[in-house]
């Protein structure tokens, strides 16, 4: 997801979709790990995601 989209978003839809980003990444591991998961790419981005969207929570809870 982009950076500008995210930045649209307000506080509980980024807990939302943090929450979500977070379910994801479990069902990815579980599925890698039993060697069903055909795009590994997929964790790098679901994890890129997550950081982004810390990022901007944790930029709007210091209010810059």
């Amino acid at each position: 997801m982009k950076t500008k989209e995210l930045r649209e978003l307000d506080t509980a839809a980024l807990t939302e979709k943090l929450t979500a980003s977070r379910l994801e990444l479990f069902n990815l591991r579980f599925k890698h790990a039993t060697a069903q998961l055909e795009n590994t790419q997929r964790l790098v981005e679901v994890k890129k995601d997550i950081a982004k969207i810390q990022t901007l929570q944790r930029e709007k809870e210091l209010g810059a």
